[in-house]
């Protein structure tokens, strides 16, 4: 039988602000900022509509620090608003501190996913938040490192392929997935939580600064290519 891959470009913009130092933690300060300052424009930039009803799904519109350096990336319809908004960014003001911003760059990239996927190999820019509620109790309660290590590849394929069914990406193969992560404690919404960093092989094409796990929009899980 003949295979016709599915064949998609996913665009995808991203907006840094290189004099701008701030902290992995401040992501969700950008996040607040921008959805306040062009919340007019569309929900895609604090995932809530006019009525208040959350939008569930991936965040097109994703606001993180990597390297110390604030950046916003879009993808889809996201990377089109950013685009838009772009001259429209002169300052930004994280709780009280006003930057005044003197330099700003915008790169567009284009990804085709054509379904034939190849060995990636990745490396967590920021913290992954693997675990919900439920699943941290299964985590905890294993006796091995090695079915943790099983548990943590079975969340990162499916946060995957949560990925691509939020940028509307139908996958035709299976996804197989095999990572090297190391648990650390982080504060989220000002309470202890578990996280991980650390790298994976996946046969795969994730964009460079895409977030996968949940809490995406806040700057967690944000991959690069290796």
């Amino acid at each position: 039988m003949y295979y016709k891959p599915n064949i998609m470009q996913l665009n995808q913009t991203i907006i840094r602000f290189p004099e701008i130092t701030l902290k992995h933690r401040d992501a969700h300060k950008l996040r607040g900022f921008f959805g306040n300052l062009f919340k007019e424009h569309s929900p895609l930039l604090h995932n809530h509509y006019d009525d208040g009803k959350v939008r569930y799904g991936y965040p097109l519109v994703q606001y993180k620090v990597i390297d110390k350096v604030p950046m916003l990336t879009g993808f889809g319809e996201g990377s089109r608003l950013l685009i838009e908004l772009f001259l429209k960014i002169r300052d930004l003001d994280i709780e009280g501190n006003r930057f005044i911003i003197n330099s700003k760059n915008i790169e567009n990239r284009i990804y085709e996913l054509d379904g034939l996927f190849k060995l990636y190999e990745y490396e967590f820019k920021t913290l992954w938040m693997a675990l919900n509620q439920k699943n941290f109790g299964i985590y905890r309660n294993l006796k091995t490192e090695e079915e943790k290590k099983d548990l943590l590849n079975k969340q990162l394929q499916n946060n995957i392929l949560s990925f691509y069914k939020g940028i509307g990406y139908r996958v035709s193969e299976r996804i197989m997935v095999k990572g090297n992560f190391k648990g650390k404690t982080t504060l989220f919404k000002n309470k202890k939580m578990l996280a991980f960093d650390g790298n994976f092989v996946v046969n795969a094409v994730l964009p460079d600064y895409a977030g996968i796990g949940k809490s995406t929009s806040r700057g967690f899980g944000t991959v690069k290519k290796i």
